[in-house]
């Protein structure tokens, strides 16, 4: 099977299941498993930051991160369409008490400045919310945010003394897009989380970035949502183990993406939305989305025939270029039974 719904499908290989195999853990809740805390420093290490956190998803991480940032009674600024405000179940209101204020997004993923400005609200007012935090994401859906524009809206929320943090569930994958380090696409924020179990391959595993003072914070935070694990070594080595291969390889999976893309631009009946990093974007008629999909399965090819308005295909390490040609072969036979 083809699995073109999610770079989250991935399975570790047998390299990745031999480092589990061999982990050397103790008990992290204790702080002495020797395998998460090379995870953690490592990390930190690659994003420039003081220290590191392990949680067992982004969801917790990005959560953990927010409420190491965030009191009750206060908000965060948050993209409508981040994950942190669509796609993570309302955790910061829900489990924190903390208010989402979200902004709408300029075409390119961004949150344009004067609206920022014109969510703030006023210092010591008592019918607000605290405005404490500014929350952004990069990748944005696929999208590599401009690093121009995220340093001009850090420096913004820092004149307003507001902590920035990022989802940088797929920020890898932004590095790879641009060739700059990871470290300099994090170093404009105060905390990042950065994920293990997308385009890298591990089975699980997100890092929360940041410094030393927060992630203090953000480790009581892990404590109480549930997120402390015992011998989680065996898992920090999987993330090791992608952290130190498969950075290089991400390239490989936007290179299949532009092909995919290319394929699916000549299928009548198919209309490429857009392209960006490891993600397409494509629409059909409504009358096709079910029976493609349907369609698909049965010749090996698993996809969502529908994400928000659009479909959309992810490539990643278990998705080869032959298996991209297979997939477009996949969407020509189909239409071509439509014709």
């Amino acid at each position: 099977m083809i699995d073109l719904r999610s770079d989250t499908v991935t399975r570790p290989g047998a390299a990745m299941r031999a480092a589990m195999a061999a982990a050397e853990v103790g008990d992290d809740v204790m702080g002495d498993d020797p395998s998460v805390l090379r995870l953690q420093a490592r990390t930190a290490e690659c994003a420039g930051k003081e220290a590191g956190l392990f949680f067992p998803t982004g969801t917790q991480s990005n959560l953990a991160g927010i409420m190491a940032h965030c009191g009750r009674g206060d908000e965060y600024l948050v993209g409508q369409l981040a994950h942190t405000y669509k796609y993570e179940g309302g955790g910061a209101a829900v489990l924190g008490s903390i208010q989402p204020q979200p902004i709408e997004h300029a075409d390119d993923g961004s949150l344009p400045i004067a609206r920022l400005a014109a969510a703030i609200k006023p210092l010591g007012d008592p019918h607000y919310a605290r405005t404490r935090l500014l929350a952004l994401e990069n990748t944005c859906h696929g999208r590599v945010i401009p690093q121009d524009y995220i340093v001009e809206a850090a420096a913004f929320a820092r004149r307003h003394e507001l902590g920035v943090h990022l989802d940088g569930a797929r920020v890898c994958n932004a590095a790879a897009a641009t060739g700059k380090s990871i470290a300099d696409l994090c170093a404009p924020f105060d905390t990042v989380s950065i994920c293990f179990s997308k385009g890298l391959g591990a089975p699980v595993g997100s890092v929360l970035v940041g410094s030393r003072a927060l992630i203090d914070g953000a480790r009581r935070w892990r404590k109480v949502l549930g997120g402390g694990m015992r011998q989680s070594g065996v898992l920090a080595a999987a993330a090791l183990y992608a952290l130190e291969n498969n950075l290089q390889r991400l390239a490989q999976d936007h290179a299949n993406a532009e092909r995919l893309a290319r394929g699916l631009a000549e299928i009548e009946g198919v209309t490429v939305n857009g392209q960006a990093t490891n993600m397409v974007f494509v629409s059909v008629a409504p009358e096709h989305s079910a029976p493609l999909g349907a369609y698909a399965a049965g010749q090996g090819l698993a996809i969502n025939p529908v994400y928000g308005a659009a479909m959309r295909l992810v490539t990643h390490l278990d998705v080869s270029e032959a298996d991209v040609d297979r997939a477009v072969g996949i969407f020509k036979s189909y239409f071509a039974t439509q014709a």
